[in-house]
């Protein structure tokens, strides 16, 4: 902004000066005895300032009022702070109509593609990443706007609703009765002994069960378990447990026709049964029902797994090697492969834009049209008049050089033909 100014000014001061000069010169050639050189050089000097002053009125009394005397020539200077209103009405209509009219939208759109282009940058896996961190910001952004006491009102509430329709014993049974159709409580079984297994094995498990012993020792036989090894006491029987505990669930994982399989098989037919008929089991899971539906702990529980669900998306959409990230991501460069192959995705594509332009262009040219005109309006007018000035005043300073000049030539012109008629 300084530069213009500085840039401006020196303009000014060099169209001023070169006025000055044909004002001078002049001035000159009436002190001086006649001749013709003093003649040819008088009559360009004062076309010259004709010229240069002419154009310093008209370059001026765009921007200012400059009193004349002579009311009419008065009124029309300062033309752009006066012409603010009717400069915005005329931009804004000249914006709609050279650049937003719909006919012109369809036309830019059919002469530059841009589903090509929208293919080309799309296949660049750099602008794929970059369509995953903006789509996760504006994801983040979304995520901080959430009033989150209505969000875990809104869960609560909903949680509520969901068990006031349900019926838990029903649910229970129907669910006990798809795993047992194909014998899926068997897997079931299996991944249970699995686990167990995995869970004895593990030396904090054994170390738990020595701990036990020892405690029970100290509890039970105070005195003897001060003379006794009770270390290597509680290593042993926790070493026995263990392996007992191990071998007898190796032995049903082993047996398919193990008796505890059978009787896992029994209590879970049983049980399906008495869902079926046991109005104590039924009005069990009616009171729990009603416990969920009233408990304040369950409601504050319900309510924190938003806080804990907003927490771990947050913390997910910041993580550029998150699988959203990389989801969006892949999802752009297929899209843009896809646009890439098939000419007729592309044409679609093109048919819909142009389809829109048709349907959008009018409404959208209104508003920005009017957020144009609007904005002119509001601005003040020798504000307005400083900064058109700024920007293009240095252009005009050079009108008024050119002025000065091709004055002092017409005149130099003039007075030849003066001459020349003379004789």
């Amino acid at each position: 902004m300084e530069q213009k100014r500085q840039e401006l000014a020196y303009a000014k001061r060099t169209a001023g000066l070169l006025l000055a000069a044909a004002a001078g010169i002049f001035v000159l050639t009436m002190l001086v005895p006649t001749n013709p050189w003093v003649l040819a050089i008088r009559a360009i000097t004062e076309a010259a300032m004709v010229g240069g002053l002419a154009d310093w009125f008209a370059v001026s009394a765009l921007f200012r009022r400059i009193p004349t005397g002579i009311p009419f020539i008065t009124a029309h200077t300062d033309v752009i702070p006066r012409s603010k209103d009717r400069i915005a009405d005329n931009l804004s209509a000249f914006v709609r109509e050279k650049f937003l009219a719909p006919h012109t939208l369809v036309a830019l759109i059919r002469e530059h593609d841009p589903s090509r282009y929208v293919a080309q940058w799309l296949t660049d896996a750099a602008n794929a990443r970059r369509i995953g961190s903006y789509l996760a910001r504006a994801t983040e952004g979304a995520l901080h706007l959430v009033e989150d006491a209505r969000i875990e009102q809104l869960l609560r509430d909903a949680a509520r609703e969901v068990f006031k329709g349900v019926d838990l014993a029903g649910s229970l049974r129907g669910l006990l009765d798809t795993l047992t159709s194909d014998g899926r409580h068997e897997q079931l079984l299996e991944q249970g002994l699995d686990r167990a297994l995995h869970l004895i094995d593990r030396p904090e498990t054994r170390a738990w069960i020595a701990a036990q012993v020892i405690d029970w020792l100290a509890q039970e036989h105070p005195r003897k378990q001060k003379v006794l090894p009770r270390q290597w006491i509680a290593h042993n029987v926790a070493a026995a447990i263990a392996d007992a505990v191990v071998r007898r669930l190796e032995s049903i994982r082993a047996n398919p026709a193990h008796a505890y399989r059978q009787l896992f098989d029994q209590w879970i037919h049983d049980f399906v049964l008495r869902l079926q008929s046991d109005p104590a089991l039924q009005a069990r899971g009616e009171e729990i029902k009603q416990y969920l539906l009233n408990d304040d702990t369950f409601g504050a529980y319900v309510g924190t797994l938003w806080r804990s669900l907003k927490t771990w998306l947050a913390d997910d959409l910041r993580d550029p090697q998150s699988m959203f990230h990389q989801g969006v991501a892949a999802g752009a460069t297929w899209l843009g492969e896809q646009l890439s192959q098939d000419a007729q995705l592309r044409q679609s594509l093109r048919s819909q834009l142009e389809d829109a332009a048709h349907r959008l262009a009018p409404e959208f040219a209104e508003f920005l049209t009017r957020h144009v005109r609007d904005t002119v309006r509001a601005w003040d007018g020798r504000e307005m008049a400083d900064q058109i000035e700024l920007n293009i005043g240095k252009d005009l300073q050079a009108i008024r050089v050119n002025g000065t000049i091709v004055g002092g030539v017409i005149g130099l012109g003039l007075h030849l033909l003066t001459l020349a008629a003379s004789m």
